[in-house]
């Protein structure tokens, strides 16, 4: 049976209930939800659970829990969007209309990208802390691993926060470190960049990371294929291949791509991404179609401080169309937090054009920091589940 409300948000992760909930505080009393999954995660501290620091089910609620009050939960999943009739079409064949439609799908994890990823995984031999389903395994073999070659990995863009796929590298050198067994380890960093993150106001502190741990980092770089029957990785290194033969264990990254169904409201970019603009959020063929989060074009590196801004503009953009006031633009800004080990941490801000964008001026954010890795570990995820998803921040 179709159905109809004035607000329908796809997307029930940290985009879409925080978007949901800014909406309800603005006055919008039919606000709807599609999302298929029974769990919410806080998908941050998967990098904690890899280095040994948090608990999985310490990130977990269920999605009834996080769902604002006053909105309906659909529990389905987008299949397509009937343009024609401003209509989402669900995978169980219902059909829903809308008057204004937000995209927050997020990026789905490809491991067909790389050859050879799943296999590795299957074996053992390959796990990331990007993923929940093995972010335990990635703790289970840094603490296995004693000696030998390994291989770690920052994903090619997009990808949800690629770049804090250096804490579990910096936290696994400082455990080996701690543990004594570092000089027997031969730690390798695979990056896709010109620098370490291309992101110059922390280039220097992470430079200084990686010679502190003796880490050999290969630029410009992607992981093409693996074979964990010779323990060989070979790279995409500016359309060379490079060998990485004897390795030990692979952190391996999956690639990222937005849901396939997408792609008709994606305009001409590669990335699958749906084509809003970048400032204002809106579709730029469907006035009354609008995205944010990691699966939309929003030209910066995705990030749940990027996303903190994108709500509180695209809140109010919505409530700006319906009475024809100019729409506010978004300016790009994204975080990446990054621990350079087991207890410091630094922020990364900066907007579109990587220019620095600090939240505060009276201290330097970028200076690698105890009390920034305890807010980051403790207290963020209080700041998420209380503030943020209940539209308040």
């Amino acid at each position: 049976m179709d159905r109809s409300h004035d607000v329908v948000i796809v997307g029930g992760g940290n985009a879409g209930i925080s978007l949901a909930a800014r909406l309800r505080r603005l006055g919008l009393d039919d606000v709807a939800i599609v999302a298929p999954g029974p769990v919410h995660r806080y998908r941050p501290l998967l990098n904690y659970v890899a280095g040994g620091q948090a608990d999985l089910d310490r990130l977990t609620k269920p999605q009834r829990e996080v769902i604002p009050d006053g909105c309906v939960w659909i529990q389905d999943r987008a299949a397509a969007v009937d343009e024609s009739r401003n209509q989402v079409e669900l995978e169980g064949g219902e059909r829903v209309g809308y008057a204004d439609l937000v995209l927050a799908p997020g990026l789905e994890h490809d491991l067909h990208a790389i050859l050879g990823l799943e296999a590795s995984m299957h074996d053992g031999w390959s796990t990331t802390a990007h993923l929940s389903a093995t972010a335990e395994s990635t703790w289970t073999a840094i603490q296995r691993t004693r000696r030998g070659k390994v291989v770690f990995t920052i994903p090619p863009e997009p990808a949800p926060c690629g770049g804090t796929a250096l804490k579990p590298l910096f936290m696994a050198c400082d455990h080996w470190r701690r543990e004594g067994v570092l000089p027997d380890i031969d730690v390798h960093l695979v990056s896709p960049y010109s620098e370490i993150l291309d992101v110059p106001s922390v280039e220097n502190h992470l430079r200084r990371g990686v010679e502190r741990f003796d880490v050999t980092v290969r630029h410009r770089a992607t992981v093409a294929t693996m074979d964990p029957a010779t323990r060989t990785i070979t790279l995409d290194s500016n359309g060379v291949d490079e060998i990485i033969s004897d390795v030990e264990q692979a952190f391996v990254v999956p690639h990222y791509r937005a849901p396939r169904w997408l792609a008709p409201l994606a305009g001409d970019q590669s990335a699958g991404l749906v084509d809003v603009d970048p400032r204002t959020l809106r579709h730029r063929r469907l006035d009354r179609v609008w995205s944010l989060g990691d699966a939309a074009a929003v030209d910066t590196r995705p990030s749940g401080g990027a996303l903190r801004r994108q709500v509180d503009v695209l809140a109010d953009n919505i409530r700006r169309s319906r009475s024809g006031e100019t729409l506010r633009e978004y300016d790009g800004y994204t975080i990446i937090p990054i621990t350079l080990d087991r207890r410091r941490l630094l922020l990364a801000e900066f907007d579109r054009d990587g220019n620095p964008q600090p939240t505060v001026s009276f201290v330097d954010l970028t200076a690698p920091r105890r009390v920034l890795w305890a807010f980051d570990r403790y207290l963020e995820p209080i700041v998420y589940y209380r503030g943020l998803l209940k539209g308040r921040v």
